[in-house]
């Protein structure tokens, strides 16, 4: 088992762990037994923002309906539509070095599908982490449980992976959002 860090705390990711130029960024959560009628849809997504944070391209959102960003440094492995089961719910892989220049930041975050119509939010949702694995060898290189500090977010920041001194570092997050995906977009710089 990898470091296990508490919101705030960051750490290095390539320096400590030389050699290291593909990450996975595996992304687990179960949702209280609620019964509102809905099943709970969550999603992972990735904003490649450059060193102010925002977004500069559309198509460096990598979501479930853009899997892989255009230079194929960033691949969305699919929707897990349930969250069902033990693991890792959705996982997005980083490829290092195929990473365009401009690329500074990398926010991970998930949202609720359709939370306000479906009356869902992130106090109905539990141990929720993020972890990242070293595909190479299958190691959980770090790990960050978000807790139970949400209650009518239907949107969280989870983490960013940013470059310093051309090394990437990995920050642990954990910042709700109400508004959903748009929010979220609009705080990365795109257009709703």
């Amino acid at each position: 088992m990898g470091i296990v860090l508490s919101k705030g705390q960051r750490i290095d990711l390539t320096k400590t762990n030389p050699g290291l130029t593909k990450a996975i960024i595996g992304l687990g959560w179960d949702t209280n037994k609620y019964n509102g009628g809905h099943d709970f849809d969550l999603d992972a997504s990735a904003f490649l923002a450059d060193a102010n944070g925002k977004v500069i391209n559309d198509l460096d959102f990598v979501f479930y309906n853009n899997l892989k960003s255009p230079d194929g440094g960033v691949e969305h492995t699919g929707d897990n539509r349930t969250g069902e089961g033990d693991g890792d719910d959705e996982q997005i892989i980083i490829n290092f070095p195929k990473l365009s220049q401009h690329i500074e930041r990398i926010g991970i975050t998930v949202t609720i599908h359709e939370a306000e119509a479906r009356n869902q939010n992130f106090g109905q949702v539990t141990n929720a982490f993020v972890r990242v694995v070293n595909p190479e060898n299958n190691q959980e290189i770090l790990r960050f449980d978000l807790g139970e500090d949400f209650s009518v977010e239907t949107a969280v920041v989870v983490c960013e992976l940013y470059k310093h001194q051309g090394e990437w570092k990995f920050n642990a997050i954990g910042s709700g959002f109400s508004g959903g995906l748009a929010a979220l977009c609009r705080n990365y710089g795109l257009t709703v």
